[in-house]
């Protein structure tokens, strides 16, 4: 037996598959039925500030009395606090049900002070912290500068309420990724999670209407988060990094191993095709490892990143005439 064993966010897993924080990890009989089929560790689903305050708009909408600022206060402040609870209730009752490390999850747009609830996770059991933060930009006259710090005073607003490890949940719309994730790392980010997966719009042509696109990964998505894994385990080696997006066999975890990250989030492979799923990613890097003689996950893990290769430019090409013009 090959030891799958790792260390992600000072935990000890039994093995390198995390799921991902969704509507697989909502509810306590969802998350032991995972732990069953396998999994090292569960990042519970999120808690939106985008919803709490889209449920804030909603109920002052329906009652024009709601319009004068007391009430206006009541309501964000009662809805917020009853979210908050539920969500501090699901984290409690998870940890007393399972014995695999429980991260909690909040899905962010702002620092503003609601973050401090990030402390309430952490008293009520939480391993770790992720923090989930995804901004559009709509309007021309902001600044690259200024929502990369929008990342930042979140991290560290939450930083000065845990001491916790946090972890922080990214996209891949940054002028300079690596450079980014340092930038997190020194406002004291223990890992970063590559890459998050957010509604995104699609046109219905029949209906001319707006509506959402496809809302699972599909494997040919690895593509998107494998070259920046490369890249930003070589730069930060002391920067832990979670591969998601794409992953949805044992031959995915391995390359994202092989890449540098330290585990794997899974998510849509476990919707498509069920939580045992897991089982079947374990073994095939169990039969890897015995392939090529690897005793432990460190005896390959960034073997073929952007450090360790012959040729590092495989991980710069991004034009695929640059490609062609090299096969002769």
């Amino acid at each position: 037996m090959k030891k799958l064993d790792t260390t992600y966010l000072g935990l000890k897993l039994k093995n390198p598959i995390v799921v991902a924080s969704s509507g697989l990890t909502n509810s306590v009989d969802k998350i032991k039925d995972l732990e069953k089929a396998g999994a090292a560790a569960v990042v519970l689903k999120s808690l939106f500030e985008e919803q709490i305050n889209g449920e804030v708009t909603h109920l002052i909408s329906k009652d024009p009395q709601n319009s004068y600022p007391e009430a206006e206060d009541y309501i964000h402040n009662y809805t917020r606090q009853n979210t908050v609870t539920e969500h501090l209730e699901l984290l409690r009752k998870v940890k007393a049900e399972v014995s695999i490390p429980v991260i909690a999850s909040i899905n962010a747009v702002s620092a503003n002070e609601w973050t401090s609830f990030a402390k309430d996770f952490e008293q009520a059991g939480a391993d770790a912290l992720e923090l989930n933060i995804f901004y559009v930009p709509t309007g021309r006259n902001e600044k690259p500068g200024e929502i990369e710090q929008l990342y930042i005073d979140v991290l560290k607003k939450v930083k000065a309420e845990v001491s916790i490890p946090v972890s922080v949940k990214i996209g891949f719309y940054f002028t300079n990724l690596i450079a980014f994730a340092e930038r997190l790392m020194a406002n004291g980010a223990a890992a970063v999670t590559m890459f998050n997966r957010f509604y995104e719009p699609d046109i219905n042509v029949e209906k001319l209407a707006l509506s959402a696109s496809e809302v699972f990964s599909s494997p040919a998505d690895i593509r998107r988060s494998l070259r920046w894994v490369g890249l930003v385990s070589a730069a930060l080696p002391n920067l832990e990094i979670a591969a998601s997006t794409g992953v949805h066999d044992g031959e995915a975890v391995i390359k994202q191993l092989l890449a540098g990250a330290k585990v794997v989030q899974v998510c849509s492979a476990i919707y498509i095709n069920g939580a045992q799923v897991i089982d079947g990613m374990t073994k095939e890097l169990e039969k890897f490892m015995r392939k090529w003689n690897f005793n432990s996950i460190e005896d390959f893990r960034g073997r073929l990143s952007y450090a360790k290769i012959e040729d590092p430019q495989m991980y710069e090409r991004a034009q695929f005439m640059k490609y062609f013009s090299n096969k002769g």
